[in-house]
């Protein structure tokens, strides 16, 4: 049994973007790059050759890797769906209990998450912290720096 990984469609969106650039124009860059090494001469003290072989590697690898997520992608559409609790593509608004700062976070899957544009994974410990909690609900999140309390103020989905 395969495991799926939730995803929105933003994220699928971007996952298959970078693979159609790697195959389509990283890929082809690489051949060319090997080729033209290979007409320097001697391999073994190529350097040229032997960066080209390890960007392919990488590539490669990459590819594998994004066909692999992408295979196994369950897409969820946040704005289809509703309720008053936090779940799986919520945007939550919470604020800090000590400081009275506000922030946003949209729960998304661990290949999306980017907390500098507030989409933190489903599997952090703020968002397991949120799941299935409602609006003015209190929660505590475990962080580096000690216990931090939190409270939702809004819970939305787009």
């Amino acid at each position: 049994m395969t495991e799926k990984f939730p995803m929105t469609a933003e994220g699928y969106a971007r996952l298959e973007q970078e693979l159609k650039h790697l195959k389509s124009q990283a890929r082809p860059e690489v051949i060319k790059a090997i080729a033209e090494a290979r007409e320097h001469g001697d391999l073994s003290e190529n350097a040229e050759y032997h960066a080209a072989r390890e960007r392919q590697s990488f590539i490669e690898g990459r590819v594998a890797e994004l066909e692999d997520k992408i295979s196994r992608a369950q897409v969820i559409d946040p704005t289809k769906l509703s309720g008053d609790t936090v779940k799986f593509g919520a945007t939550v608004t919470v604020a800090d209990e000590d400081t009275d700062e506000e922030m946003t976070y949209q729960i998304v899957g661990e290949l999306e998450a980017d907390v500098k544009a507030g989409k933190i994974a489903v599997t952090s410990p703020i968002a397991r912290a949120l799941v299935g909690k409602a609006e003015g609900d209190s929660v505590e999140v475990a962080t580096p720096k000690g216990a931090k309390a939190y409270e939702i103020v809004k819970i939305s989905y787009v």
